[in-house]
């Protein structure tokens, strides 16, 4: 009896013998939800946070899965190829997972997730190498906001601070960052430590596959469709950490 294109099985030979076993199961999990959801999303994320995506994941649990791993195990998962792919037309949603990249699978329509994704937004901490959205200045003077004991931490962060009678205080003008600028280490825990954010987290929907339209293109991209697809693809340099990739496989251990 003929096997269906969900049975082929792909090995991980490349695959480090270390942790194969929860990357197997990444690959598991991702056919398991193939099967389970109609709709198929291929998001890209916008300043991660992993504990903004932990809480969005338990939001959408009801009704939706979201899978966020290295880019080649969700690709293995999905199938790399036309040879490969679980579903027709499903490897298209391969070849968009560059990048950091995650997938959704949801029972929500295309139309709900879409209208989402446009308006949903985050504000966090800047990370360095992030750039200033708006130059910070501090003026000379006192600092209440911080406890005497958080001088000589701010004084190693750069700023020109002194206590005076026993006030934490900044003894001349100093510009903390600059619009524009790519942010230091420093910088970054002074704006921390300020109360101010810049990075705004974002998830954008690159395309989709549902069982009822197939593949479609939701931002446009330069992945040309009619090159021949039957050899696996690269794997790509910007990948998701280890650590996202144990997230994602024990996201839903509670889900039925």
């Amino acid at each position: 009896m003929p096997r269906s294109k969900r049975d082929k099985k792909v090995s991980l030979t490349k695959t480090d013998r270390k942790g194969l076993a929860w990357k197997q199961r990444i690959i598991d999990d991702i056919r398991f939800c193939v099967e389970k959801y109609p709709n198929i999303f291929v998001f890209q994320v916008q300043n991660m946070r992993n504990n903004l995506l932990k809480d969005l994941r338990q939001e959408w649990k009801r009704n939706s899965r979201f899978i966020f791993g290295k880019n080649r195990i969700m690709q293995i998962g999905l199938g790399r190829t036309k040879a490969e792919e679980v579903e027709t037309g499903i490897h298209k949603l391969s070849k968009r997972l560059t990048g950091q990249v995650g997938l959704l699978f949801t029972e929500k329509t295309k139309e709900e997730v879409l209208e989402w994704a446009e308006n949903y937004w985050a504000v966090e901490y800047a990370r360095s190498g992030f750039k200033a959205t708006e130059t910070v200045t501090l003026p000379a003077g006192p600092l209440e906001e911080f406890a005497h004991s958080m001088e000589p931490h701010l004084r190693s962060l750069g700023l020109p601070t002194k206590l005076e009678k026993g006030v934490v205080t900044i003894y001349s003008d100093y510009t903390v960052c600059e619009e524009g600028k790519v942010l230091t280490p420093e910088q970054a825990r002074i704006l921390k430590l300020l109360g101010k954010p810049m990075a705004k987290f974002r998830l954008t929907m690159k395309c989709s596959w549902t069982k009822a339209d197939g593949f479609q293109l939701h931002v446009e991209d330069d992945v040309e469709e009619d090159k021949a697809t039957d050899s696996p693809m690269e794997e790509d340099d910007n990948e998701n950490n280890d650590e996202d990739d144990a997230a994602a496989a024990n996201d839903d251990d509670d889900e039925e």
